[in-house]
């Protein structure tokens, strides 16, 4: 509960560019090559596609978005591994938000996510100084719902996601060009579940009840 309750809070504080909160994920990403031509639409027929495809690999998506300034950004990596986490909090430190005293980052317990990736990665004077510019909030386990890059997650899966992803290249182009045209609106995420609100619904969770 504590966890929960430390996240609720933090979405609950108003907007303060020194301090931005961030919230981080995951996707992984099947890419799937159709064996056939796929047909297009036309006048009274919706797009066809084979169930037929060929596999070719995975990759990764970085999900990071800034909920109350309407900014997200989607990074295609290769892989999910410490180094491309730490590279991740290293942009976001050094190129996203220079002028912060420091950033609050929302994410779950991922085995990589942990500022001692930073260590596998940068020299240590320049790890701990990266490092020294998050403070980070976890999810509790088995409550990533409650970190809202899952939100923005559930956009691109439905907005350019849910057609087959045929390689690197054209997942790249799908989520840059849907991540532009929903900074350019500046879409922002309203989360109205607060403390008090987990404290009257999940009320069984609490080992100790208020009397």
């Amino acid at each position: 509960m504590a966890a929960m309750e430390d996240v609720l809070d933090l979405y609950e504080e108003e907007y303060d560019p020194r301090y931005p909160t961030v919230c981080l994920d995951e996707k992984p990403v099947v890419l799937h090559e159709q064996t056939r031509p796929v047909l297009p639409l036309a006048p009274g027929r919706p797009e066809r596609r084979d169930y037929e495809y060929v596999r070719r690999g995975t990759a990764n998506l970085f999900v990071v978005v800034e909920p109350l300034a309407g900014w997200r950004h989607v990074t295609p990596t290769a892989q999910r591994t410490k180094v491309d986490y730490a590279r991740q909090l290293q942009w976001l430190s050094d190129e996203v938000y220079p002028q912060a005293e420091y950033i609050r980052v929302v994410q779950d317990n991922l085995n990589t996510h942990t500022l001692a990736s930073l260590y596998e990665v940068f020299p240590p004077s320049e790890a701990r100084r990266i490092a020294s510019r998050f403070e980070v909030h976890y999810t509790p386990k088995h409550g990533s719902w409650l970190n809202m890059a899952e939100i923005e997650i559930s956009v691109f899966e439905r907005g350019c996601l849910s057609r087959p992803v045929a390689d690197f290249e054209t997942l790249d182009r799908r989520v840059k060009t849907l991540e532009a045209e929903r900074n350019a609106a500046r879409c922002t995420i309203h989360w109205q579940f607060t403390s008090q609100k987990a404290r009257t619904k999940l009320v069984n969770l609490y080992p100790v009840r208020e009397i």
